[in-house]
């Protein structure tokens, strides 16, 4: 059942109907809304989040554990507690969660075209952890936050969490604190089903290929892009036409369908909601990388982190495999969710 009442899986396929012709408008609505970091709801009342460790509490769940001192698995995680810290109470007194999410990203946190709210894969996840802290899945106030934002957000105190398809990796450990692995993905090629490329190979090469600045796919392609072309000319300066790089992911999705880029490079499980809404593009080839999705939290907070573990420990066990089967199955295939690693 949903937070009113409403059967899950019905309100799911009610609502799935209605995007399927408006990938362009939906997209091109992106460019402008993600330049800011927008309130998607109430304003709860500025509350910092202190920072600071806070131990391991009862009831440590079992995990596969690796040592702290290695990037070789940075999805290893601080183990779960139902312990409240400064962090949480610091939530707790506020009344509200303030989550960073996406609002355009199909089946994972979008804007439901029939009753403005958000729904998605993530948004159901972001509302179990404030049923947890706060006793209701209202309790939280969702942010649209830029790919190239989640970071500053954290930083900024203007979020608790960012639960936006946010890949754990050996860089991002250093700036935010990470849950255990939610999903695992995957950087893979979207482009229209008549182009000739055949994947993340030498068919890239002379290809305007776009992505989101700050992604994983972005710096994938720094490191290899095969002879496409990559970046804009001014990147990062006023003269930046954010073309090639993108503050917000599904602003590719709107120069792929302008023909202004001949090809997007992101995570697949991301470019598989894009396909679903646009039937001119495909996925192409297979995903060259292994990625997994964490929730953030900003450095220091450790028991918010342990806190959202604990909730992951119980959400893996049911919700997960429910809220997959709603938004991502039709698309991506049967999967479990991934085992949790800790530190």
């Amino acid at each position: 059942m949903t937070h009113d009442g409403e059967p899950v899986t019905r309100r799911a396929a009610r609502r799935l109907r209605g995007w399927g012709g408006v990938a362009a408008m939906g997209a091109a609505c992106a460019l402008t809304a993600s330049l800011t970091l927008l309130p998607l709801a109430r304003e709860a009342a500025d509350a910092g989040t202190p920072a600071g460790p806070f131990g391991p509490g009862p009831g440590v769940a079992t995990g596969v554990q690796v040592k702290a001192d290695t990037c070789a698995h940075p999805e290893a995680s601080l183990r779960p507690s139902a312990e409240d810290g400064p962090s949480v109470g610091a939530i707790k007194q506020r009344g509200k969660l303030i989550v960073g999410v996406d609002q355009s990203s199909y089946r994972w946190g979008f804007r439901d075209p029939e009753t403005g709210t958000l729904e998605g894969f993530d948004i159901t996840l972001a509302r179990a952890i404030a049923q947890d802290l706060l006793g209701s899945e209202d309790a939280v106030v969702f942010r649209a936050v830029p790919t190239n934002q989640r970071i500053a957000a954290l930083d900024s105190g203007k979020v608790d969490l960012v639960v936006r398809t946010m890949t754990i990796n050996c860089k991002r450990i250093e700036q935010v604190a990470f849950s255990t692995a939610y999903f695992q993905a995957g950087q893979q090629v979207l482009a229209p089903k008549t182009s000739p490329i055949t994947g993340y190979d030498a068919s890239l090469k002379g290809r305007r290929v776009c992505t989101a600045e700050g992604s994983t796919a972005h710096d994938a392609l720094e490191e290899k892009s095969f002879g496409a072309v990559i970046r804009d000319e001014g990147d990062g300066t006023p003269a930046d036409r954010n073309l090639l790089t993108v503050p917000n992911q599904l602003d590719c999705l709107a120069r792929l369908q302008m023909g202004e880029v001949d090809a997007v490079v992101t995570d697949n499980a991301l470019a598989a909601g894009q396909a679903a809404q646009d039937p001119a593009v495909e996925l192409k080839g297979t995903p060259f990388t292994k990625e997994y999705y964490g929730v953030a939290a900003k450095l220091g907070n450790d028991d918010l982190v342990r806190r959202v573990n604990k909730v992951l420990e119980d959400y893996r066990k049911g919700r997960w495999q429910q809220a997959y089967g709603i938004w991502l199955e039709a698309g991506l295939g049967k999967a479990e969710p991934p085992e949790p690693l800790y530190r």
